[in-house]
């Protein structure tokens, strides 16, 4: 909302002096939002000028210019520049006389863009100084000739000042306007915030119109024939109806009205239009003209009937929907109610007879519509956010005064009224509640004298007060907004400013540690942490959803997608990473090793739920909740990592050693370090990794229990050829939350051994199909205790080992917390971990 300075200064006492950053300070401590500061951008002399004559003078390039004679000071004085009182200035526009009083800036001014003026040469002349248009003052965006002030019905002396004369002087606030505060949409709302803010005198521009237009006339038959209701509210709950008749439309609107609604940011269009949108901005009440003389009949406020349509003032044809709340008379819709007005009845330069409009409209009838047509208006804005019901007679009645002041019409005694306004409950205020919610007490004084300040009606009651909310607050329901309204004027400035002290024990979560121990722990081993959409394509995540070909795997399908092509929340971190991995490799960012922590969304099959939600305004049951929870998709927490290119870069002596599925494990044991787990790697498939080059990966719980938490492996080359991939892509995906889940409660360090450890090899011969990883298990189980670590160091299949079967090499490091092992003891547990692996796999010593 953008408010003149001198349009608020006639309802409220403005100091002298007082600037837009003052008034923007005043409205922010009473909750309002600054936004902007808006001016005419004119400085310098820009003066009331008289043509004295002129020669018109074409040119080669086929323009006639006029060279002119104009006077810009009383003969014989000195101009507002110092020079002399008649100047030469050369004019392209030919709309004007001899005679004619002009607006000129001189040299040295300065008009909007900045355009700064001064004397030059140009067309054979000096110009010294400019005659202006509307469009240059920025007034308006009339640039086909120079503004005649005669059309202002101005007759100033020459030599005045221009910008005082025009309005052109003035600033404007602008504050953003949240929606639960329409009343603000209005100067007479601002003005009414800064009396607030200020202790300023608040003068209500609709009591004073109120008490010079007397009776309300009667006599136009309007209907309220709303068949349809939305949530049971009639469409319209007051219809003020007033006639003027014959009205000029051909006189200009006055220069003071055009530059206040220019600063407010509405353009001039016509004089009957100009002050309907005028009343608009000082009261808050949108304003509808008729011609009179087009109507048929009386008016009628109703839905709209199947198939119906209606030209609007735009000249854009517009099927209605049944739902929408249309204006009509005898001959059909003739507008779109509360948003925009019909074609067949707006006011026209003949227009004569004018009926004023001035209703109250269901808020969420007009918003719908609105949004519906894609319409939004300055009436809609306001309708949407809630009108003061009872400004709506003098809101009619302003307008038949500016009407007959500012156009010679004359008020006629057909009108009507309907007023079906529902007054608001007054609400219980308990003793000592804004203290509780608030946190500060206030005094009795202060609570009954800000409640009464923005216009409430105070009783007292036992126990507390009884508040009735003023009619143009309709945002106040509860005792909550009563409490906040009391915080504000007397002052957010009496609420402390103190820093939450958290209870003790409290703080992070244990999860909430252990998913930044992880996240930390991945960063400090040389990976870079990325983000990516959660919104893939279906074939996305039934690829990497599913480990089966041709697996179809739930998800939830967003009903208004940023992107059409990607309709779906991931199942699956892995396709972000790899659009991350595309994106950076066609940059020329060929090495990567990243990884994300996200949630991804796994809805249990047929269980999303209704695709119908329930209204707003409607509190919903418990089942309708039990139905929308159900309908919720689980939301784990994974973490994947992605590594290509080079692990490490070529240097001399040393060559490049590429990226590979043991990278990917590797970041898969710093994940589950972090955590305090130890995650085992069985061999295994999944539809969009490498055969052969995938691995299961399983949690290893304390209780001795084996929780799958994930995968890991190379993409498969051809996928990596469709993404324009490198070869070799290594991956892998952790369910984080069932890995924190078998975490111990707390990770601690590892005892730091005394005794020195033995060490030992352990060749085995077993069938090429038994996974390496079953057979260190196997070893490990039968070694016991003793056995502080083994690792897979080779795997031979060549000379000397019998076809279909392999030899794999063990690293074993032995230790006790007690004592030095003998190597009889060390080899003891060795061959009893190989005589385990034996049972199990048939393996056999390698000799």
């Amino acid at each position: 909302m953008r408010v003149p300075l001198s349009w608020l200064g006639e309802f409220v006492d403005l100091e002298p002096g007082t600037t837009p950053e003052e008034v923007h300070a005043a409205l922010v401590s009473v909750g309002l939002e600054e936004e902007d500061i808006h001016t005419f951008d004119l400085s310098g002399p820009i003066v009331v000028g008289q043509v004295l004559s002129f020669v018109e003078e074409p040119q080669s390039n086929g323009k006639t210019i006029r060279w002119c004679q104009v006077r810009v000071a009383p003969e014989g004085q000195k101009a507002a520049d110092g020079g002399a009182d008649v100047r030469g200035i050369v004019c392209g526009a030919r709309n004007f006389f001899e005679g004619d009083k002009v607006v000129v800036t001189l040299p040295g001014s300065v008009l909007p863009g900045p355009f700064p003026i001064a004397a030059r040469k140009t067309y054979g002349h000096v110009s010294d100084g400019m005659i202006a248009s509307a469009r240059e003052l920025g007034l308006g965006e009339d640039h086909d000739g120079i503004l005649r002030l005669t059309t202002l019905g101005l007759d100033p002396e020459v030599g005045a000042d221009a910008v005082a004369l025009l309005g052109l002087d003035d600033a404007a606030v602008e504050v953003n306007v949240t929606p639960d505060r329409g009343y603000a949409f209005s100067v007479r709302g601002i003005a009414r915030e800064y009396s607030h803010a200020t202790g300023a005198a608040f003068r209500d521009p609709a009591d004073a119109v109120a008490v010079a237009v007397g009776d309300h006339p009667s006599g136009f038959r309007v209907t309220i024939d709303d068949d349809a209701p939305l949530r049971g509210n009639v469409g319209a709950s007051v219809f003020v109806t007033r006639v003027v008749r014959d009205v000029d439309g051909s006189r200009p609107t006055p220069a003071w009205m055009i530059a206040r609604l220019k600063l407010a940011g509405i353009r001039s269009i016509s004089l009957i239009v100009d002050i309907t949108n005028y009343v608009m901005l000082e009261l808050g009440q949108p304003i509808h003209g008729y011609d009179l003389d087009r109507l048929s009949g009386g008016i009628v406020v109703r839905r709209a009937t199947p198939g119906e349509t209606l030209v609007t003032l735009d000249d854009q044809t517009r099927k209605l929907d049944p739902e929408d709340l249309v204006i009509a008379d005898d001959s059909g819709a003739i507008g779109l109610a509360g948003v925009m007005g019909g074609a067949s009845t707006e006011i026209r330069a003949e227009t004569r007879n004018v009926l004023i409009e001035a209703a109250n409209f269901d808020p969420v009838s007009i918003a719908r519509t609105a949004r519906r047509h894609k319409l939004p208006s300055e009436a809609s804005k306001r309708f949407e956010r809630g009108v003061d019901p009872q400004v709506a007679v003098a809101a009619a009645a302003r307008v038949v005064q500016l009407l007959e002041q500012l156009a010679g019409g004359r008020p006629d005694e057909l009108g009507s009224l309907l007023d079906a306004s529902v007054t608001a409950e007054p609400i219980g205020l308990p003793e000592g509640y804004i203290a509780s919610l608030i946190g500060v007490a206030f005094s009795d004084d202060e609570v009954r004298g800000a409640l009464a300040e923005i216009g409430g009606t105070v009783t007292e009651t036992a126990g507390g007060l009884l508040v009735a909310p003023p009619t143009w607050r309709p945002d106040l329901r509860d005792k909550s907004d009563l409490a906040e309204e009391v915080a504000r004027i007397v002052g957010y400035d009496r609420i402390p400013s103190v820093l939450p002290v958290a209870p003790p024990g409290r703080g992070l979560s244990r999860e909430q540690r252990l998913r930044r121990a992880v996240a930390q722990t991945l960063a400090d081993n040389g990976a870079t942490e990325v983000l990516s959409f959660p919104f893939v394509e279906e074939a996305q995540n039934d690829l990497f959803g599913s480990a089966e070909p041709g697996g179809r795997v739930p998800a939830v399908r967003l009903a208004n997608p940023l992107d059409a092509t990607a309709p779906y929340l991931r199942v699956s971190l892995l396709p972000g990473l790899l659009d991350v991995a595309k994106r950076n490799l066609a940059r020329g960012l060929v090495d990567l090793r990243v990884y994300e922590l996200g949630t991804v969304f796994r809805p249990a099959e047929g269980s999303l739920g209704s695709e119908t939600l329930p209204p707003g305004a409607a509190l919903p049951g418990a089942d309708v909740l039990a139905g929308l929870n159900a309908g919720i998709p689980a939301q784990p927490r994974y973490v994947a990592g992605l590594v290509v290119g080079d692990v490490v870069g070529k240097q001399p002596g040393v060559p490049a050693v590429a990226a590979g599925l043991a990278d990917a494990l590797d970041m898969v044991r710093q994940t589950a370090a972090a955590v305090g787990v130890t995650v085992d790697v069985e061999q295994s498939s999944h539809q969009a990794l490498h055969p052969g080059r995938t691995a299961q990966l399983v949690a290893l719980g304390a209780d001795g229990s084996h929780t799958p938490v994930g995968v890991a492996g190379e993409l498969l080359p051809a996928l990596a050829h469709e993404l324009d991939l490198p070869r070799v892509v290594a991956v892998f995906e952790l369910d984080l939350d069932a890995l924190v889940s078998v975490a111990p409660a707390d990770v601690v360090a590892g005892v730091i051994a005394g005794f020195p450890a033995a060490t030992q090899d352990l060749s085995l011969v077993v069938g090429a199909e038994v996974p390496a990883g079953e057979v260190l298990r196997a070893v490990r189980e039968g070694a016991g205790p003793l056995l502080e670590g083994i690792h897979l160091v080779d795997d031979y299949r060549g000379a000397g080992i019998p076809e279909g079967r392999k030899s794999l090499t063990f690293a074993l490091r032995f230790r006790a917390d007690d004592r030095t092992l003998t190597a009889a003891e060390a080899t003891e547990a060795k061959l009893a971990g190989s005589a385990r692996a034996g049972d199990l796999f048939g393996a056999t010593i390698r000799e």
